[in-house]
């Protein structure tokens, strides 16, 4: 099996409510660590992005540690990574600002990879490929039926000139959520994504009207919920908040819930499963300490061929 994985990576300096101060790969680097961590055996990761020159060598180092990660489609751009600095309250509440933002993602770079069982496209940045490329991408893999996984991420933020993200709804945020398999995102992300700003299940109705199946809602520390197309009928699977020891950094459980959903379904082919099973493992991602700490996923591997 093979997985797709698309998006900007970045440099997290994240600001804890304690003062402290830590550093780390972030962004695409969750979902492509956390894959490599809980993917059965037999599955295969591709990751497509662009890092700055200087931090290219470390960085392939790095994840050649991970035997089920292929690196060839991670290539070079001109100056340096994106670093994200993130400020977070003590009810984990944050505050985002962005530099050096990486070009889109060409489809180029992208095209070679399309022969895969899964696509996972995490929108880090909220620039990181383009509504143009998006298309080509679901021309390519339509006639094959290869399911298109949507993290919506930072799709609504726009940036500003001192680097701040902000909430901004799309006007073409229906052709952004055109038939995919699954598009994810939390509470906040739903609220301000359209002009229309819908309530949740209007939202919801209208996003299935698009031949997208599957819209799933993160709420923290309160789980998430499923909505599931079956047949033009809406099915809703909700899923309550795991218990935790204690929320060390809630950094990345968004992109650990993608990854752990498409490793998860790859196999089951089920969508509530995969729902389940990725509420579980991003609780536990709030436990450990940035991106240095994700092979702690290894506890969930997925070892049954299904």
């Amino acid at each position: 099996m093979k997985i797709t994985v698309i998006g900007h990576i970045c440099i997290d300096v994240i600001n804890h409510p304690d003062g402290k101060e830590t550093q780390g790969y972030g962004g695409i680097y969750y979902s492509l660590v956390a894959l490599a961590s809980i993917a059965d055996p037999y599955t295969k990761i591709f990751p497509v992005f662009s890092i700055g020159n200087k931090d290219y060598n470390t960085l392939i180092e790095n994840l050649n540690k991970y035997s089920n990660i292929d690196t060839d489609g991670i290539f070079k751009h001109d100056g340096p990574t994106n670093q994200v600095h993130l400020f977070y309250n003590e009810k984990q509440a944050r505050i985002e600002c962005s530099h050096n933002i990486a070009p889109p993602i060409p489809f180029k770079k992208i095209k070679s990879y399309l022969e895969t069982n899964l696509i996972l496209i995490n929108m880090v940045s909220g620039f990181d490929i383009t509504l143009n490329t998006l298309d080509e991408i679901r021309m390519q893999v339509r006639e094959d039926a290869i399911p298109i996984y949507m993290d919506a991420h930072s799709l609504s933020l726009g940036v500003n000139g001192e680097g701040s993200r902000y909430r901004r709804p799309l006007t073409d945020w229906r052709r952004w959520l055109f038939m995919l398999h699954t598009v994810q995102m939390n509470a906040e992300e739903a609220a301000n994504l359209t002009v229309e700003k819908y309530d949740e299940l209007n939202f919801v109705k209208q996003v299935t009207t698009l031949n997208t199946n599957n819209v799933i809602i993160t709420r923290s520390a309160d789980g998430c919920t499923l909505y599931h197309d079956e047949h033009k009928q809406i099915q809703r699977f909700d899923y309550s908040g795991e218990k935790i020891e204690r929320i060390i950094d809630s950094t990345g459980c968004g992109d650990v819930f993608a990854a752990a959903y498409c490793a998860k379904y790859i196999r089951s082919k089920n969508s509530a499963l995969s729902a389940e099973f990725a509420n579980k493992v991003a609780a536990y991602n709030a436990e450990c300490a940035g991106s240095s700490e994700l092979d702690k996923l290894s506890k969930f591997k997925i070892n049954e061929i299904k």
